[in-house]
């Protein structure tokens, strides 16, 4: 082989490799959150729930919902509804059957007119959405 060939070979190489470097940095990495404003919104939720009020309980749990959906559709996960997304995106949960139980309570406090529900399973709806947050990077 002649030596130009080869020094053209081992450019065109070289090239590539640069190249190849170039897509994995500029790569698109996931989706970066606002960390600090989902914490503050978070916060300000969790702290709503009061324990000798069972009305902040709902409130709480449908705001911790509207928190997670919100994270979700900003991620870009498709779906018209948070069932949809959670059912297309389910994978990045660490505990997918929570979250599930967790958005189940929570439309049963929208659609249901006698529910009741104790601090007990309020705090731990709050928790799995919080685990939630976490799992998306949100918080």
């Amino acid at each position: 082989m002649d030596g130009g060939v080869v020094t053209f070979i081992i450019a065109i190489l070289i090239v590539a490799v640069l190249v190849f470097v170039a897509i994995l940095l500029t790569g698109k990495r996931g989706h970066r959150f606002n960390i600090e404003q989902y914490q503050a919104k978070f916060l300000e939720i969790e702290n709503s729930l009061k324990q000798e009020n069972p009305a902040s309980y709902m409130t709480c749990i449908i705001n911790c919902d509207k928190l997670l959906d919100k994270a979700m559709i900003e991620m870009g996960a498709p779906g018209k509804t948070m069932g949809d997304r959670l059912k297309r995106i389910g994978g990045k949960f660490t505990n997918l059957n929570a979250v599930w139980r967790a958005h189940k309570l929570r439309n049963a406090i929208a659609h249901e007119s006698d529910i009741e529900i104790s601090y007990k399973q309020a705090m731990n709806a709050v928790n799995v959405y919080k685990q939630a947050l976490k799992d998306l990077g949100a918080i």
